[in-house]
Parts: C-alpha cells; sequence; structure tokens
C-alpha cells in the first residue's frame, strides 16, 4: 500500500511544481503579515493576556489557524475537481492505485505543505523573539496532526458533493466562525458561557491550545492527551469518510 499512495504523493508534487508561486503569499506571507499587524501592531494596545505579551500568545494560534486554513483549502477544490472536471481520481482508479492509497496520499500531500509553512512561521517567529519554550520544537507536530484532523473530514465531504457551492457554506460556517473564535485571537474563556461548547467542538481551538501550551511553556487548559485524542478522532473519523466517500464516488 506504501508504494501506490507515495505515487500520489508524487502526483500532487509534481502539479504543485507548476503551481507554487500562486501559493507562496497565502502560505508563508500572510501568516507572517498576521504576526506583525496583530502581534506587534494591535499587541501594543491590548498588552498582555494571562499575563504573556499579546505577541507570544498570538503566535501559536496564528500557526494553527495557518494550518487549519491550508488544510481546508488543500481539502476541498482539489478533491472536488480532481472528481468532477480533471477526474484525476478516475484516471488513478484504472492502475493499481486504490481508493485507501488516493486519500493516504492526499493526505501525506496536505501534512507535507502545513510542515513546510509552519517551519517557516516558526523560524519568523523566533526571529521576533516570540517563543518562550523550548517545546516549541514540537508545534510542527501539532500543526501537521491538526492538518490531518481537519483535512481527513473535509475530503470526505468534497468527495461527497458533486457542486461546489457547498463549499460556500463550508467556508460561512465552519471555516470563518473557527478562525474567529477558535481561541487564535483571544483567549475562548471571553465569549459568553452559552457559546464556548462552540469552541470546544473546533479542531482549531485543540491544537491552539496545544502550539500554545508548547511555545510558552505552559499546561494547556485541557489534558495534552485529551486535546489530542479529539484530533485524532477528528482525522480518524474523516479517513474512514474519506475512504468510503471516494469508493463510493468512483463507483458511479
Amino acid at each position: 500500500m506504501v508504494r501506490p499512495a507515495v505515487a500520489v504523493l508524487e502526483r500532487h508534487l509534481c502539479l504543485y511544481r507548476r503551481v507554487w508561486r500562486a501559493t507562496v503569499f497565502s502560505s508563508f506571507v500572510l501568516p507572517v503579515l498576521f504576526l506583525v499587524s496583530f502581534g506587534v501592531g494591535v499587541g501594543r494596545y491590548v498588552g498582555e493576556v494571562g499575563g504573556v505579551e499579546y505577541l507570544a500568545w498570538i503566535v501559536p494560534g496564528v500557526m494553527a489557524s495557518t494550518a487549519f486554513q491550508m488544510a481546508v483549502g488543500d481539502s476541498t477544490y482539489p478533491v472536488l475537481g480532481d472528481f468532477k472536471w480533471v477526474r484525476g481520481f478516475h484516471a488513478m482508479r484504472a492502475t493499481p492505485v486504490g481508493v485507501r492509497d488516493m486519500v493516504a496520499g492526499g493526505l501525506l500531500y496536505v501534512l507535507l505543505r502545513v510542515e513546510g509553512a509552519v517551519v517557516v512561521f516558526l523560524v519568523v517567529a523566533a526571529a521576533f523573539g516570540a517563543l518562550r519554550s523550548p517545546w516549541a520544537v514540537v508545534t510542527p507536530v501539532v500543526a501537521g496532526l491538526l492538518a490531518v484532523a481537519v483535512a481527513a473530514p473535509v475530503t470526505g465531504f468534497s468527495a461527497s458533493i458533486d457542486h461546489d457551492s457547498y463549499f460556500a457554506l463550508l467556508f460561512r460556517f465552519v471555516m470563518i466562525p473557527s478562525a474567529l473564535f477558535g481561541g487564535v485571537f483571544f483567549p475562548v474563556e471571553q465569549l459568553p458561557q452559552v457559546v464556548r461548547p462552540l469552541a470546544y467542538v473546533s479542531p482549531l481551538w485543540h491544537g491552539a491550545e496545544l502550539c500554545r501550551a508548547a511555545t510558552l511553556g505552559v499546561a494547556p487548559p485541557w489534558p495534552v492527551w485529551w486535546h489530542a485524542g479529539v484530533l485524532l478522532v477528528f482525522a480518524g473519523a474523516g479517513v474512514v469518510w474519506s475512504v468510503w466517500a471516494f469508493g463510493r464516488r468512483l463507483r458511479d
């Protein structure tokens, strides 16, 4: 199974070689601009959050948000396009590549993309002096887990629809609220009590809290195993959904 999945990954990377310039701004430059504008600019007015300088507090949130948004972006139009317009998955099905290989190769591609962006962001954050703990080196692992936890179910969703208008619902009611209320720019505790559970079920909040615990060297609000467990559940359920949706779509 490993070799076909790597072949799918290689196919994604070959395509990315032709379009990588279009992703430089959103994947590398934009997160740094967020860091400067919110962390340095707004941080002068905010001061500290929980006894921590706002720049250092917001860095892990922006890092997790970058992984979250990249995972969503690479699991929506590219997946639907390979089914509906390019029919790349149908071409793969005519080879020894199986459904699980397609899903695994796609998730590996998302993982590599996210890891590259997170490492660059981590270097920039270190240059700004925003990392307060040596545990910051584990944030790429957290970001990778978050990326898979998001990309897997979104891939299943993309493989289950037949029109890209459904992505507007995904962006409006899932992606944007998660980015705004997932503990990226301010603590979830500042939200009304009735709204907080919506943040707690978001993979972004769990990823942001784990990244924040690593970069600041503090304990997260929930046990580490609980945060990681939620992300693993999202990832596992998403993989199952994706394999089922791919198999059903390719039989039609």
